[in-house]
């Protein structure tokens, strides 16, 4: 069963993405441009800093 709400947001992404020709670069700074004019704060967190040495466990598949 299709969720409508799925299919809207992916709608609108499709139709963003073609606005830009599928290029990756010019959407980040479209959604960049758009982030800083909504007027709303945006909060990010630094990058988490991986431990040299330090390895995920395994998972099996």
């Amino acid at each position: 069963m299709k969720d409508p709400i799925v299919e809207e947001i992916r709608k609108a992404r499709e139709d963003h993405a073609k606005e830009f020709n599928h290029d990756i670069t010019a959407i980040c700074a479209d959604l960049k441009r758009i982030e800083k004019e909504c007027g709303h704060e945006v909060v990010s967190f630094p990058p988490k800093l991986l431990i040299k040495g330090l390895r995920r466990p395994q998972t099996a598949h």
